[in-house]
């Protein structure tokens, strides 16, 4: 079940399998290996599972590693937001380091995020 786990996952994020793959430092050829059978190293699939925010369990299980969207807690705002934290591992940095921010650090993250994306935009 882990390649088909695998393609679930990457779906989900919308990229293709071997676009994960090579941005997670693995030649394409792995993913038709993976596609063929072949069992990654305990090793590829913790990279892999971190990368989706999933546990390796998840990842090698019989049932799908990300059952159908259903709202944690009924809160379709927190679900969303862990899908994000779950399909980009920039974001979950961004997380990492901020646990034990002040509130005044979080505002003068975002005030420096929103002033940076503005610089972007040209506005």
């Amino acid at each position: 079940m882990f390649y088909e786990n695998y393609v679930r996952l990457c779906n989900s994020v919308g990229k293709a399998p071997t676009a994960v793959a090579t941005e997670l430092g693995f030649q394409k050829s792995a993913v038709t290996r993976w596609k063929k059978g072949c069992q990654p190293t305990d090793a590829t699939r913790s990279k892999i599972a971190d990368y989706f925010g999933v546990t390796t369990e998840e990842l090698c299980a019989d049932a799908p590693a990300r059952p159908s969207r259903a709202a944690v807690n009924g809160d379709d705002e927190l679900t969303e937001y862990l899908e994000q934290l779950a399909a980009r591992p920039e974001l979950r940095m961004l997380f990492s380091v901020s646990k034990d921010a002040t509130k005044a650090d979080v505002e003068q993250a975002v005030a420096i995020i929103e002033a940076l994306r503005r610089a972007r935009e040209g506005s």
